[in-house]
């Protein structure tokens, strides 16, 4: 029976859906961020989840747990950001010898419970937050926005779903992604070097000391081509911000916008699609020996607004007063 409830979580307020199978706990106070999606029929943990882990934890570093939102995500560099009618000064919350702004804040407020519910094919959350003068960081930026979350439960497995909708009279730059941590393993008793990854791309983006576009864009070489083939293991070496142009793969006689990982003695794997607002992936582990490892989709890359080149080779765009940017993704079992 699927089903949609508030539940406390080691102490904290959470919505726990269940359905198709799978048991998901949404986490509208720390982000509206899926701190853990469980296949239960497989055996399956799909985000970085451990017995021990706590709420507060969690708070401590949102961007390397479940399934982060982050707007205007990564970097910017010495926290400037220009857009077409202004110029905004992020502060500079990445030290020397960075000196970025990082991740602005999306990921570290509390969200609003809109709406829950289950019936007989899905179970549902709706979350939100609005951006105004009651943040701190309006100073910085001060455009107001609403930020909307739908998460749908069903055997198809977890649908992430965002609406940003700009309320100021201004332009809105637009950027987003999720710091998404994939458990390492993912598979109830498997091992860490059985996993395998398939991400299709089509370039490499080179990145200087600060973790800054160089402007240099580059060919596959052998290395990047393991992503591309599926013959990668995402952790046991340091994987440290591999940036691609995301391209697609034919799955199932259609085109697939996503990533698949795998656990090559088991056989289980998981599918990770996302929508083609998404035009980048950037690969991350946290050094390799820590548990996890972060596939990030970006619907832009990393500084877009203050590089010298086109929007279409950024993916950076603006939404206009009144108007609304959407995105999904989703997670599901292999099959």
């Amino acid at each position: 029976m699927n089903k949609a409830s508030v539940i406390n979580w080691k102490g904290m307020s959470v919505i726990e859906l269940k359905a198709g199978g799978y048991t998901a706990l949404i986490a509208n106070e720390i982000g509206s961020n899926v701190i853990r999606l469980h296949d239960d029929r497989n055996g399956i943990e799909f985000f970085r989840h451990t017995a021990d882990v706590t709420p507060e934890i969690i708070k401590e570093s949102p961007e390397v747990w479940g399934l982060p939102n982050l707007y205007l995500p990564n970097r910017f560099a010495d926290g400037i950001l220009k857009t077409s009618d202004a110029v905004y000064h992020l502060p500079v919350n990445e030290k020397a010898p960075y000196n970025n702004h990082i991740h602005f804040i999306l990921q570290k407020r509390s969200h609003t419970v809109v709406d829950f519910f289950a019936d007989d094919e899905k179970s549902v959350a709706k979350t939100e937050y609005i951006f105004d003068e009651n943040d701190e960081m309006y100073q910085y930026l001060p455009i107001k926005f609403k930020a909307e979350f739908c998460f749908t439960l069903s055997e198809g497995g977890l649908e992430h779903r965002v609406k940003f909708t700009n309320l100021s009279n201004v332009m809105m730059p637009m950027s987003l992604a999720t710091h998404t941590a994939i458990n390492s393993p993912f598979v109830d008793g498997g091992f860490e070097q059985d996993i395998r990854v398939r991400v299709p791309i089509s370039e490499k983006w080179v990145l200087n000391e600060r973790c800054l576009p160089t402007g240099k864009i580059l060919p596959l070489d052998d290395y990047d081509n393991e992503y591309k083939k599926g013959t990668k293991c995402p952790v046991l070496v340091n994987i440290d911000n591999d940036m691609y142009s995301a391209d697609s793969m034919d799955r199932y006689g259609r085109k697939f916008h996503g990533i698949i990982m795998i656990d090559k003695s088991q056989g289980k794997g998981i599918s990770y699609e996302v929508s083609k607002e998404y035009n980048f992936w950037i690969i991350w582990n946290d050094k390799g020996f820590n548990g996890y490892f972060c596939p990030e989709p970006m619907t832009a890359m990393i500084d877009a607004p203050n590089l010298d080149m086109s929007r279409e080779k950024t993916g950076y765009c603006e939404v206009a007063p009144g108007e609304s940017y959407e995105a999904w993704q989703k997670f599901s079992t292999l099959k």
